[in-house]
């Protein structure tokens, strides 16, 4: 018998006894999954092992019947996996889908050994991407690379026309990850881990009602490579997105007589509909920027740009006259928040068209409000607001260390370490997910929403992207749902209620525009969610009141509020005014999503019983 035949009787019998042995062993339904995994991979390698594609490094060594055994009649000799060639072990899972392979690595420990093994994850990641020749640094390149490249994805569901589930974009073969994705009035932009920026471009179709909206991204093209962050109007409405501001870096020639050329950073500017560049303007190679926001209006745009240093510098373009084939020079200045002080160091900023927020590394929050009616939609008082120096940095007083915000017109939004979630501002429409409709001035926590992935703040609504305890993902929103802003949820909620929309096992970051819900899917290894466990000293006793209120909402205040929640099913007249109150009762009642659901379906279900009627009414307006 020739070399390659023995390799391939042995791959036979270790498929036939093997099998047995590891359901024997494990028994669990993972084992189950990546043990028919492994059997139709190695049969598929066993095939391409006797062709003329593979050649045996060494033969397999003889193995007799395991000790205790005592052998069986009319079976070969059994042989173990772990007999085999790695290198030969690792070529057959290599074969496998990512899911397979995630699956095959939890059955045992010399699978996952095999499956964590970088070449593993090398070859994958040249079949996912062909391109990709080099990694850069980290614990596990390879690794990360393809799983990044896997799970990456843009997913959309259009709130008008009659389509009412999830799509999927076009996948740019090239991009290397998904980072960040801004949609504007015409198309998206992407950018990948590597610093490229994908220009995807949109198939205009015509809807029921004569207006021009999107179907999906049909095609894309490179707009630009070194980029490092990109901005647009940070308005709600993508209609004023006219043009697209790319933070990159480039090589410079050097001077006469002088060194070589230099990397400096720069601002290119593009136009969104045709992704031609109209302005460009560099800075000094000794200055690094990571980050780029805008706020004011088209004449007075200002450009804020934070440097790795933490810094905060600003200079103002006029939008309106980018266009013009002229040069000028413009101003950089330091903002007054870095120069009043100094001793802080920003680590993110997010804008709106009048006020900015800044996160400093040590979890602090300072604000600035450039106009009167936001400044009171925020604080609920003009009475520390100076109309002539809207740059003052103001403090916000929060109990832990902020990690990331969702910034609205005239609403935002704070996560803590801890995973809590705090609203303030404007509640006209019960955007702030507090279960009622009045304005807070202050954070206030929303007790029972914890740890979300991402957090968005709208016009006159907010969303949720959370992630339930067997790892899928699902979407909360609140406040006004007209427009269809709200799937599921036409009339709005006070509360934050679960959407009706199917959300991508690995989504990220989320928007909404609106034509159109947006969500990101790209998982990244590295970047895990840190939030810290409440401490026991805070995390028991009653719940925590409004911060800065000073009250705390005691056991005694909700027994009040229920009282009064009888009162009013009380006076109601009939049973069917009394199921209505009740439903939209329990839309203020501060309960989790899923409770709210059930409570509202068991209500249903009993007004149909004591009815005998149709299909009950949808949930009421909270």
């Amino acid at each position: 018998m020739s070399e390659r035949e023995k390799v391939g009787s042995a791959q036979a019998e270790w498929l036939a006894e093997d099998g047995q042995k590891a359901r024997r062993s494990r028994g669990s339904k993972g084992a189950g999954a990546g043990e028919k995994c492994w059997r139709l991979a190695a049969h598929k390698e066993a095939r391409v092992w006797q062709g003329e594609r593979a050649k045996v490094k060494r033969s397999c060594p003889p193995c007799g019947p395991e000790p205790g055994s005592g052998g069986k009649k009319g079976r070969g000799n059994p042989v173990s996996v772990q007999l085999f060639p790695p290198e030969l072990v690792e070529h057959i899972i290599s074969f496998l889908p990512v899911r397979d392979i995630v699956a095959l690595g939890q059955t045992c420990r010399y699978f996952q050994e095999v499956c964590d093994a970088e070449g593993v994850w090398r070859r994958i990641c040249r079949r996912l991407s062909p391109r990709l020749r080099e990694q850069g640094a980290g614990a596990r390149p390879w690794k990360r690379a393809a799983i990044l490249n896997y799970t990456k994805g843009l997913y959309f569901q259009a709130f008008g026309g009659r389509r009412r589930c999830l799509s999927k974009s076009v996948a740019p073969l090239l991009a290397h990850g998904y980072r960040r994705f801004l949609p504007t009035k015409d198309h998206v932009f992407i950018l990948d881990y590597a610093g490229t920026l994908f220009f995807l471009k949109n198939a205009l179709v015509s809807s029921t009602l004569g207006q021009i909206q999107w179907k999906r991204a049909c095609r894309y093209v490179i707009l630009c490579r070194g980029a490092k962050d990109f901005a647009s109007d940070p308005r709600s409405d993508t209609v004023y997105r006219k043009y697209l501001y790319v933070l990159a870096t480039r090589e410079q020639p050097g001077g006469v007589g002088g060194p070589g050329g230099r990397a400096c950073d720069c601002v290119e500017v593009y136009l969104q509909s045709s992704g031609q560049r109209v302005f460009k303007m560099t800075f000094h190679y000794s200055m690094r920027f990571k980050q780029i926001v805008l706020v004011g209006q088209e004449t007075q745009r200002a450009l804020l740009l934070l440097t790795e240093e933490g810094k905060i510098y600003s200079l103002v373009v006029n939008e309106t006259q980018l266009d013009q084939p002229r040069s000028y020079t413009v101003q950089l200045a330091l903002r007054k928040v870095s120069r009043c002080l100094p001793h802080l160091r920003v680590a993110r900023m997010a804008s709106n068209q009048s006020s900015t927020l800044y996160i400093t590394d040590q979890g602090g929050v300072y604000f600035e409000v450039h106009t009167p009616g936001v400044y009171r939609d925020l604080f609920g008082t003009l009475h520390a607001f100076d109309p002539l120096d809207q740059q003052m940095p103001l403090a916000l007083s929060l109990p832990a260390k902020i990690l990331f915000c969702a910034l609205g017109y005239n609403h935002l939004g704070l996560v803590d370490e801890f995973g809590r979630i705090f609203m303030q501002g404007n509640n006209r429409y019960g955007q702030l997910g507090t279960g009622d409709k009045m304005d807070r001035g202050e954070p206030t926590q929303v007790h029972y929403l914890q740890c979300p992935i991402a957090l968005w703040c709208g016009l006159n609504h907010s969303l949720v992207l959370s992630q339930s305890s067997d790892f899928s993902k699902e979407l909360l929103g609140c406040g006004c749902g007209a427009g269809g802003r709200l799937p599921g949820w036409p009339k709005g909620s006070a509360s934050f209620v679960k959407l009706h929309v199917k959300v991508p096992l690995c989504a990220c970051s989320l928007c909404s525009t609106r034509e159109c819900l947006y969500m990101l899917s790209s998982h990244d290894i590295e970047h895990r969610p840190t939030y810290r466990d409440l401490p026991a000293s805070r995390a028991t006793g009653t719940s925590e009141s409004s911060v800065g209120t000073g009250t705390s909402q005691d056991p005694g205040g909700a027994a009040q509020a229920c009282e009064e929640y009888l009162s009013q099913i009380h006076s109601c007249p009939t049973l069917q005014d009394r199921m209505e109150k009740m439903k939209e009762i329990v839309g203020w009642m501060p309960l989790l999503a899923a409770q709210k659901d059930f409570f509202w379906e068991a209500l249903n279900m009993l007004q149909r019983a004591a009815g005998g009627g149709g299909p009950g009414p949808a949930p009421p307006e909270s």
